[in-house]
């Protein structure tokens, strides 16, 4: 089994699976991060092509994937003022670390959606 299991919450904080973990598997960091695979992207650009995500969420999240070291902010005096986000060697390590798990869950889909409808007829609210 992996080490996942802590007993006390020091363990939990040092734990590095949960550490690094914790910061690349939601929603939306997951999702920039496959979003700049294909190079880099200025702010704007990211926030069209995931679509549904607020500036405040893309910004927080922006910041958190660059503080981990999975993407870089570069900044263009211009004029215009012009930010752009890269990924790093890490970042793309962890793009074709995701890309199989993302491949996966296009093709279960079917299944997942049929589990969910099984689910919801033997447990009705």
């Amino acid at each position: 089994m992996l080490p996942i299991g802590v007993e006390t919450k020091a363990e939990a904080s040092n734990c590095p699976i949960r550490s690094v973990l914790s910061n690349v598997t939601g929603k939306w960091r997951m999702i920039i991060v496959l979003a700049l695979e294909d190079g880099p992207m200025r702010f704007g650009e990211i926030k069209r092509c995931i679509g549904d995500v607020t500036q405040r969420v893309l910004t927080e999240n922006l910041r958190g994937l660059q503080r981990d070291g999975y993407l870089t902010r570069t900044v263009d005096p211009g004029p215009p003022v012009a930010v752009s986000y890269e990924l790093t060697p890490l970042g793309q390590s962890l793009v074709a670390t995701l890309k199989p798990l993302v491949f996966w869950s296009g093709e279960q889909m079917e299944q997942v959606k049929t589990a969910r409808l099984e689910y919801d007829r033997a447990h009705p609210k």
